[in-house]
């Protein structure tokens, strides 16, 4: 009996080895995806101010920010040189395993900072899960990855899972980055209330993205989080503007004319943040919440901080889920990355 369970044990144990070697093919994508993505970070943050979109995926501001940059820096070289580089030597393999490790600790205390700010009731989450659990979770494939190693799989297999995974990556980060963040309230006591335009009809009507938009940001108003409202927008579609026809429902609302600042000029996202930055500095405010719909957000947020001015968010209320809203999904994935890019092009 004794026998046949060690003939059992031992014919398991290749077949587990093979499993986490199969799980582990998808590590080397993930660390060339994770890798690269906080190296040009990094890299652009030292040529440009504000420039550095890491803490979109772990949070190291417990630590000094030159220290936590170093870190980075180390810790990525090492996972873009596994994932170009996987046979590694001794010495090699447990560093990269230990800076694999730290990461995934750090990630794991994002988590626990997380459900410790929405117990305070510090943040409304609309996805109760943070981000962070899925970036520990990729790095625990990748460390299978390394300790696993790569195992018996043929080459055209390997190519096609290391082409597939950087691109399902691209897509579904700034994905994840709309839901868990988008859709998370950080809204807190600031100066100036921020909004969003969207579409006006050519009778003067608001549509309602912006009319959801509007009335979120009329709340926030007279729950005394802020003195001023702020609306933003570009030509409507027919003689009435959209900060006009703003303004007349954030007044039908409650707000009082004298609160109520427009910037008639804010024909895309890039001009509202700029125009909204000066208007700010201008009246000597400081802190802003910004108020449009969740898929919109991210984007929002990594354009004040390329502007110089970090904002917290809130997403628009909804009074129903929008007929267009998977092609605004899919366009935003796009807009995301030209934002996060446009720098880097002279």
């Amino acid at each position: 009996m004794f026998e046949q369970d060690t003939n059992r044990t031992t014919s398991e144990e290749p077949s587990m080895r093979s499993m986490f070697q199969q799980v582990g093919l998808w590590g080397r994508p993930m660390a060339l995806f994770v890798g690269g993505f906080s190296v040009l970070n990094l890299v652009g943050q030292w040529r440009y101010p504000g420039f550095d979109a890491n803490l979109w995926w772990i949070d190291l501001r417990f630590v000094p920010p030159e220290t936590g940059r170093f870190f980075l820096f180390l810790a990525s070289s090492f996972l873009l040189v596994f994932s170009i580089r996987p046979k590694l030597r001794l010495w090699r393999k447990w560093i990269t395993f230990g800076f694999v490790l730290l990461l995934y600790l750090v990630c794991i205390w994002n988590v626990v900072v997380f459900y410790v700010l929405l117990a305070q009731g510090k943040i409304r989450a609309g996805v109760p899960v943070p981000f962070s659990l899925l970036v520990s979770m990729g790095f625990e494939v990748i460390g299978i990855a390394i300790v696993a190693g790569r195992g018996e799989v043929s080459r055209a297999k390997e190519r096609r899972i290391f082409l597939f995974v950087p691109t399902l990556c691209i897509v579904l980060f700034p994905l994840a980055q709309m839901f868990f963040f988008g859709m998370t309230d950080y809204r807190r006591p600031a100066d100036v209330v921020v909004v969003f335009g969207a579409r006006v009809y050519s009778d003067g009507r608001l549509s309602l993205a912006l009319s959801d938009r509007v009335r979120t940001g009329c709340e926030l108003y007279k729950e005394g989080l802020a003195k001023y409202l702020v609306l933003s927008g570009g030509p409507g579609d027919g003689a009435v503007h959209e900060t006009e026809a703003m303004r007349r429902f954030a007044i039908e609302q409650g707000v009082p004319q004298e609160a109520i600042l427009l910037d008639a000029g804010g024909v895309n996202t890039k001009a509202t943040v700029d125009n909204t930055v000066e208007m700010v500095a201008g009246i000597g405010k400081q802190r802003v919440l910004v108020v449009s719909h969740f898929y919109h957000l991210p984007r929002i947020k990594m354009t004040y901080q390329r502007a110089g001015l970090d904002v917290y968010t809130v997403p628009a209320e909804q009074t129903r889920i929008l007929a267009g809203m998977p092609r605004y999904l899919l366009r935003e994935i796009v807009a995301i990355w030209v934002y996060y890019l446009r720098s880097l092009v002279p």
